[in-house]
């Protein structure tokens, strides 16, 4: 059976999926790890983990129905705008290799005005490989800083 004959249910999330536990709401996305990502030593290579994470952040706007599109083209408020990064913090802890399958976590630690702070782990088996503290900012096309609307501040409450 081919993948367009699966049913919807049995397809995998693409996206990831949202999920809940005792600190509340997170984001959970699958990585496999593949050539492109390692180093000469097969070693998971320290910008792909940027990679991953910013792929799990925009697989968490797009869960909670902030979707990046819509906001770069001006559909989702009142002018065109996007997340930005202003500042990471890398901890990296241990190796994955090659074919390792990965498990990018996310979870909102703190709204402000204009911003979004982030905690991203990534795991190996259960255990962190990887954990990042991103702070993203709402900014417009110009560049200036815009509060988060009330849509999208309930979208990150959830």
């Amino acid at each position: 059976m081919s993948a367009d004959q699966l049913p919807s249910d049995a397809w995998p999330d693409v996206a990831g999926r949202l999920e809940r536990d005792g600190r509340g709401r997170f984001h959970r996305l699958p990585v496999r790890v593949y050539f492109e990502d390692t180093d000469a030593g097969g070693i998971v290579y320290h910008a792909s983990y940027v990679r991953f994470c910013e792929r799990g952040r925009t697989d968490l706007l797009r869960l909670i129905g902030v979707e990046a599109r819509e906001l770069i083209t001006g559909e989702a408020s009142n002018e065109p705008a996007a997340f930005v990064v202003r500042r990471m913090t890398l901890d990296f802890l241990r190796p994955a290799r090659m074919d390792d399958l990965l498990m990018v976590e996310t979870r909102v630690k703190e709204l402000g005005g204009a911003s979004v702070s982030l905690i991203q782990e990534v795991l190996k088996d259960g255990r962190k490989v990887f954990e990042a503290e991103v702070l993203v900012v709402l900014v417009s096309i110009s560049g200036k800083p815009l509060r988060l609307s009330d849509t999208i501040r309930s979208a990150f409450e959830g």
